[in-house]
């Protein structure tokens, strides 16, 4: 597959990603705003923050180093399928070992809720526990979808698994409010049972068809999706194997630093389980936009990347045509996710108030919330650049540098979880948002320095996608001094009909703001219509 296959293959999924996480955020959004009005903020922390925690490190511990270990490799770099199948079921065992751990932590080491608030702890931990380890059954599945460009599976699988999610919660918390944690434990292994069966239904039926023998797909049949061995090879592929290990201990300080203020919420106890639900509902309106369109983009892009770049050579050992369009993808990625990271910084400054208490009423718009979101919108401008440029770099460094960058995460988290601490108890739950800024700082001056070097020596320079236009600054400066105004004048005592005239003067400013791109940004324009807006039907006809 070519160089522009691989990169129209990859827009695609990173489009298809971006409309299932609007989605899903969408249906988040919606439900968390119904259930603020059925059950207390306590029992939102708990679920929120801490069983939450537990799953997503269960999971992310036991995958996310066998993902990005298979899904690696440059144009002409082959692996075979038996093995990277062989390889991919060890998550399964792993999964129950970091199950059986966690929830002994979880039952016996941390301190148990009020039974009377939040009802059913105990059982909604191991509960939890088992949704994790029944999503691992998938995994093989998942990984040969997400290499062979499967886009509309993972589409119809994640919204049928987030609908039925949905539905379930709905009914519960209005019919069975008493049933406390059950209700989200029993929606989430909904969740996990529907995105296992959906993509065994699709492989059970695809394998051995003609779409399959006509795409020449690796396996034939469905006993080739389960562990075992080919004579004359060995069980699985060393090379492979000794790559996720060193993910693997990358991905466990990764874990850190992505989970980091729910880690310090929930072993040193500097929140409460009602002020860790205020901040857990603040956090997710704050990293919406990272989560339906900058995740999305680096997941796809690290395909990409991995795929057109062969790991740890440097520039003047690739092929020209894949580090020439590597390089003009990496420079668009980042003025996107920078113009994207600065409007979002510019005005959720001035609407957060009323966001909150749009979304949350008084339980949110009092007291820290909308200084917790003023805070968070600075600091998804640093996520947006730390996706992009880890993306790039994770897919292009060996497994020598790998395991080098492991011991910054090592000092990044040490640091993280210190400063995390310190700064809480002295600024409460922005004190966390502080202390991930200027870690992700640190994250992304890493990278870039890595880029720089990898493209020193070579005519590319990526990293003026880091520069906007003088014209896009002056207008987002122009449009922070406005609105910020309008929400003093206008915002948010004064009744409907003031909020909506400060909603229109950030609309006005905003079309502004646009309007500079697209009279500045003529190459981010091209590519975001040309890669990022595919047309689908032509593709599929």
């Amino acid at each position: 597959m070519s160089s522009q296959d691989i990169l129209k293959n990859a827009s695609t999924l990173a489009s298809y990603n971006v409309l299932l996480q609007v989605m899903f955020r969408v249906l988040t959004f919606l439900l968390n705003a119904f259930t603020l009005r059925f059950v207390s903020k306590e029992l939102i922390g708990v679920v929120n923050v801490r069983l939450t925690l537990l799953y997503s490190t269960l999971v992310f511990l036991s995958r996310e180093a066998f993902r990005r270990a298979c899904l690696s490799g440059g144009s002409g770099t082959t692996h075979s399928w038996r093995q990277v199948i062989n390889l991919l079921w060890l998550t399964l065992p792993l999964g129950v070992l970091w199950a059986t751990l966690l929830v002994c932590v979880w039952l016996w080491l941390l301190e148990i809720p009020n039974p009377q608030t939040v009802p059913f702890y105990g059982s909604a931990v191991v509960l939890f526990a088992l949704a994790g380890v029944q999503e691992l059954l998938g995994e093989p599945l998942w990984v040969l979808a997400q290499a062979h460009m499967f886009v509309r599976l993972k589409v119809v699988a994640e919204s049928l698994a987030m609908l039925a999610k949905c539905c379930i919660t709905v009914v519960l918390v209005v019919f069975f409010r008493e049933w406390g944690l059950y209700i989200f434990a029993a929606a989430h292994l909904i969740y996990t049972g529907f995105l296992v069966l959906c993509y065994a239904v699709y492989f059970i039926r695809f394998l051995g068809s003609k779409e399959a023998v006509k795409e020449s797909f690796p396996l034939q049949s469905v006993g080739d999706l389960l562990p075992h061995r080919t004579d004359g090879e060995a069980l699985v592929d060393w090379t492979l194997a000794r790559l996720t290990w060193s993910f693997f201990k990358q991905s466990f300080l990764k874990q850190i630093l992505t989970e980091g203020e729910r880690y310090v919420m929930t072993f040193l106890n500097v929140l409460n389980f009602g002020d860790q639900g205020v901040y857990d509902i603040v956090n997710n309106l704050g990293s919406m936009v990272a989560r339906f369109i900058f995740l999305p983009i680096e997941e796809s892009f690290y395909i990409f990347f991995g795929k057109v770049l062969e790991r740890g050579r440097d520039v003047q050992s690739q092929k020209k045509e894949d580090v020439a369009i590597a390089a003009e993808v990496l420079e668009c990625l980042l003025k996107l996710v920078l113009v994207i990271g600065l409007i979002i910084t510019v005005f959720g400054y001035a609407y957060s108030h009323l966001a909150l208490d749009i979304y949350g009423g008084s339980l949110l718009s009092t007291g820290a919330g909308p200084t917790l979101l003023r805070c968070y919108s600075c600091y998804v401008l640093l996520l947006a650049v730390n996706g992009v440029t880890e993306c790039f770099v994770f897919a292009a460094m060996s497994q020598k540098e790998v395991d080098k960058y492991n011991l910054v995460l090592l000092t990044l988290s040490v640091s993280f979880l210190f400063l995390s601490y310190i700064l809480t108890r002295w600024a409460g739950g922005v004190g966390f948002i502080m202390a991930n800024c200027l870690n992700m700082g640190l994250r992304i001056l890493n990278s870039l320095l890595y880029i720089h070097n990898y493209f020193k020596f070579s005519r590319w320079k990526p990293l003026r996608g880091l520069l906007p236009s003088p014209l896009l600054l002056l207008a987002l400066a122009v449009s922070a001094g406005v609105t910020a105004v309008s929400e003093i004048v206008f915002c948010c005592d004064s009744g409907w009909l003031m909020r909506l005239v400060h909603i229109a003067v950030g609309a006005v400013c905003l079309l502004g703001v646009l309007v500079a791109v697209l009279l500045t940004e003529t190459s981010l324009i091209r590519f975001v219509r040309t890669q990022l807006l595919p047309q689908y039907t032509k593709r599929h006809s």
